[in-house]
């Protein structure tokens, strides 16, 4: 079955069937990603990396990925060097970034700004972050990483550990894996809990989720266990972010001791949140996880530009 995506913007949007068919076609896309087999499918196509906020893994994979298939970048990497700076609206921006480009990756600190850059382009839009809302392609790949490390999804416990209450991307994993049978483990400090509009879908859906603030416990007994770091750009000050920084830590002592098997995940960038003695770990995923970034980013461009 194919399907017709025109944006990406949320992963309330995603249903299990769709997820399903992403995996199967960034399948198809691993040889191209990985070097072994070339393409031009998007030969003459433009793609414009919009990114006014920070972004290594995310602006880079999605060029990476559209430079793979033969495509063209333009991008934006500073707000005050575009006419935003100058008071140009969303909309009017949307509107001329549409007429140079055939689709268009933006990142923003405000969150719905993808949802207002896609109401207006006439080219599609992807949501590459859009604050503390979502990031629905950075969980694409999560979920295509969990389902080449464990072969499959259903029955399967995930932990989620660190700022749950102000990252967006173990809150878009929840919502696309909410369409599967799993159970979650939320492991938080009580101020830094995940967002209660996640928790609640998880209860209408009927999937299983108990919450702790210890690590130790919380990862006895589960196959993944997502490691976020604290969000320092979210905190209103600097005092009450470093009330919670380094208030979890992954070390491989505590990863042989309590679950040797669990397979170790993280978004990226870490900061002190898993220790390098982990690195080395067969089943520390996170950097084969970014990797994953370029296969089904190459994925949604070809299927989304219709190649």
């Amino acid at each position: 079955m194919m399907y017709d995506f025109r944006h990406i913007l949320s992963t309330y949007d995603i249903s299990r069937d769709q997820a399903e068919f992403i995996i199967q076609t960034a399948k198809e896309f691993e040889p191209y990603a990985k070097k072994e087999k070339s393409s031009d499918q998007l030969k003459g196509k433009v793609m414009a990396s919009l990114f006014y906020e920070p972004s290594t893994r995310t602006r880079l994979s999605f060029e990476t990925a559209m430079l793979r298939l033969g495509g063209s970048v333009i991008s934006v990497t500073d707000p005050n060097t575009t006419s935003l700076f100058k008071g140009e609206s969303w909309g009017d921006t949307a509107n001329m970034m549409s007429q140079f480009a055939d689709i268009i990756v933006i990142r923003h600190p405000e969150i719905g700004v993808a949802q207002k850059f896609a109401a207006v382009s006439k080219a599609p839009v992807i949501n590459g972050g859009d604050g503390m809302s979502q990031h629905p392609t950075q969980a694409l790949l999560d979920l295509y990483t969990i389902y080449k490390e464990r072969g499959g999804i259903d029955g399967l416990t995930i932990a989620m550990s660190g700022d749950l209450k102000h990252g967006r991307t173990a809150s878009s994993l929840a919502i696309l894996l909410a369409n599967y049978n799993v159970k979650f483990r939320f492991i938080a400090p009580k101020e830094l809990a995940m967002k209660r509009e996640v928790k609640d879908l998880l209860t209408a859906k009927n999937i299983q989720f108990e919450e702790t603030e210890n690590l130790e416990e919380g990862i006895v007994g589960v196959d993944i266990i997502y490691m976020t770091r604290i969000q320092k750009e979210r905190f209103e000050s600097i005092e009450e972010y470093e009330k919670f920084k380094g208030t979890y830590v992954l070390h491989r002592k505590l990863i042989e001791d309590k679950n040797p098997d669990v397979i170790v995940m993280h978004p990226l960038p870490r900061i002190d949140e898993i220790h390098p003695d982990v690195d080395d770990l067969p089943n520390a995923a996170y950097f084969r996880q970014a990797g994953n970034g370029v296969t089904v980013r190459m994925a949604l461009l070809s299927m989304i530009l219709g190649a």
